[in-house]
């Protein structure tokens, strides 16, 4: 993200936030394994039964830093196999916190909700999961819950492979004066359930960065899978977590379970 933990420090108000996120050699295996996932999830997606389990629930899915609602067809694609409404963000490549995007987003959430006039599912990659904490905390009476795959929240998940890629975009299409009181607004306990879905071996954001404290909510809870981070939105595993996931009830909400999880999708249990 962007480093607002080092302007503190400039300021004197904090300190800088070590490192500059995963190895190297993690960062340049991210497009090798992204194919590998993408083949994988199409190769289980022709032997897997098809259990529709979305009961027609609405799902927004917000895409990561640079990000089009392209990127995230994959997923999208396998939540409306499972019978979600899923709708793409529509704000165009993502490039931050700008005015523009933040009242883009904001608009597409309410157009959303409106229209199925029952709570959304929020569904973010990477920075837009970050996105989906903002409206989580903005909408919380309409926000059923957000799942948040390999997104970096915490203060000390700023140094990341992209951040660099955050500052070039800040020079050039500038940033929000709400960018920095938004930050601080998402990264309070969360007012719905939240699961954080993360990679210990993502190549390009530190991992313990993008963790939940399970105790902020009775429904808040990590997953950990063995991902890319830009093959979040395709590998099998996320995909199964997703799905199981956004037909948990909120009410009587079931700490996820693999075992659980897998029987549900291959034998209906």
């Amino acid at each position: 993200m962007y480093d607002f933990e080092a302007e503190k420090s400039a300021d004197g108000a904090g300190a800088r936030v070590a490192g500059s996120g995963p190895s190297r050699a993690l960062l340049l295996l991210e497009l090798p394994r992204l194919a590998g996932e993408l083949a994988a999830s199409h190769a289980v997606d022709l032997v897997a039964p098809r259990r529709p389990s979305g009961d027609g629930r609405p799902v927004l899915v917000i895409p990561g830093f640079r990000a089009t609602d392209g990127m995230t067809g994959r997923l999208r694609g396998h939540l409306r196999r499972h019978d979600f409404r899923v709708h793409g963000w529509g704000q165009g490549p993502n490039i931050g916190l700008t005015d523009t995007l933040i009242d883009g987003l904001a608009a597409r959430f309410e157009e959303i909700r409106k229209k199925y006039d029952e709570p959304v599912s929020v569904v973010g990659w990477s920075f837009g999961g970050v996105l989906a904490r903002w409206l989580a905390h903005t909408y919380p009476g309409d926000v059923r819950q957000i799942v948040c795959l390999g997104s970096p929240w915490r203060a000390d998940g700023e140094r990341t492979r992209a951040t660099a890629m955050f500052e070039r975009s800040r020079r050039r299409h500038g940033l929000s004066e709400r960018a920095r009181p938004m930050i601080e607004l998402l990264r309070g306990p969360l007012p719905v359930p939240c699961t954080a879905v993360y990679s210990k071996t993502d190549g390009i954001v530190p991992w313990r960065g993008c963790a939940v404290d399970v105790a902020d909510h009775p429904a808040a809870e990590n997953v950990v899978v063995p991902s890319s981070h830009v093959g979040m939105v395709a590998n099998p595993l996320v995909l199964d977590v997703v799905v199981d996931r956004l037909c948990q009830d909120p009410e009587s909400w079931q700490e996820f379970s693999w075992r659980a999880a897998l029987l549900r999708k291959w034998a209906g249990a």
